[in-house]
């Protein structure tokens, strides 16, 4: 890693089961682009519990993460971890969205600064997804390029209804009602779709667009992203090839390296019940519009 290097970053912004880790990877692969994973767990799931980087070590282990927090903290530790969430508590809020104004907030910022920058990468992806953190990066002076995935509200909440096992521990990973994840995958969006109110800079890919041609969408992203458009020896028609990464939290996708054929999960069309789907379009209807989904054949 080399010294003074100011990252640009690019946010991931989004509900969890929406493709995100998907196209983090594939960003991941680009030159100079260095992927992080969720960097808002990092410091529970990584520094307090030890699990796992994308690349199979145990987060204290890994020799990436060493050097980062080395650089950017002078080591990690749990007394900065329980600051990073007492500070998450009182900023970190999607209730404060229109309107963050905290004191704690240049303390917080600072901290995800230094980070991003330890790295030494001159693109750095978090894909933290959450609106909140997005927002109180924008309102703390830090220049970021988001990326709001969306992805078919009854697709996901299919997805959210499933039994997952989470890779670093067997645990399977959190399940919610069709209700429960039409609110969440409404309320995440909506908030979203605030950001540009606030100054940020927001560029919005479908999941089911990102799945329909991977390299032609991947390629309009990176422009609109301000990037260098790019060579994609990794991607191959529906054939990507990934190499290891350290993402510090997320899908457990991102523990893939190899081939990953890029197929379009629409196992929500036969296996959601029709009440399930009633349930899920009441409740998400007017974006659903907005983003194309209204009316689109079950």
């Amino acid at each position: 890693m080399t010294d003074h290097v100011t990252a640009q970053v690019i946010y991931l912004g989004g509900l969890g089961r929406s493709g995100t880790t998907l196209l983090e990877r594939l960003l991941g692969e680009l030159p100079g682009v260095v992927a992080l994973g969720e960097v808002v767990h990092l410091w529970d799931r990584g520094v307090l519990a030890e699990e796992l980087c994308g690349c199979g070590s145990a987060f204290p282990r890994c020799p990436f993460w060493r050097a980062v927090g080395d650089r950017a903290f002078g080591g990690w530790s749990r007394p900065l971890a329980e600051r990073m969430l007492a500070l998450r508590g009182r900023v970190d809020r999607t209730r404060r969205i229109a309107r963050i104004d905290h004191p704690d907030l240049a303390e917080y910022v600072a901290a995800y600064r230094r980070l991003y920058d330890a790295t030494g990468a001159p693109v750095v992806i978090d894909s933290s997804k959450h609106a909140s953190l997005a927002c109180c990066l924008v309102a703390g002076g830090l220049d970021l390029r988001i990326v709001h995935v969306v992805r078919d509200p009854r697709a996901v909440a299919h997805s959210w209804g499933r039994t997952v096992p989470r890779p670093e521990n067997g645990r399977p990973m959190t399940r919610w009602s069709p209700a429960r994840a039409a609110a969440h995958w409404s309320a995440q969006n909506a908030a979203l779709e605030l950001l540009p109110g606030r100054g940020a800079r927001v560029t919005r890919i479908r999941y089911e667009d990102l799945l329909a041609a991977p390299a032609d969408a991947l390629r309009n992203l990176v422009v609109r992203l301000g990037l260098p458009e790019p060579e994609l020896p990794f991607l191959d028609g529906r054939t990507v090839w990934l190499g290891p990464s350290h993402t510090a939290s997320g899908n457990p996708m991102r523990f893939h390296v190899g081939r990953v054929e890029l197929r379009r999960d629409d196992a929500w069309r036969s296996r959601l019940p029709d009440g399930d789907r009633r349930v899920v379009n009441a409740l998400t209807w007017p974006l659903m519009a907005r983003y194309g989904y209204w009316g689109m054949a079950a």
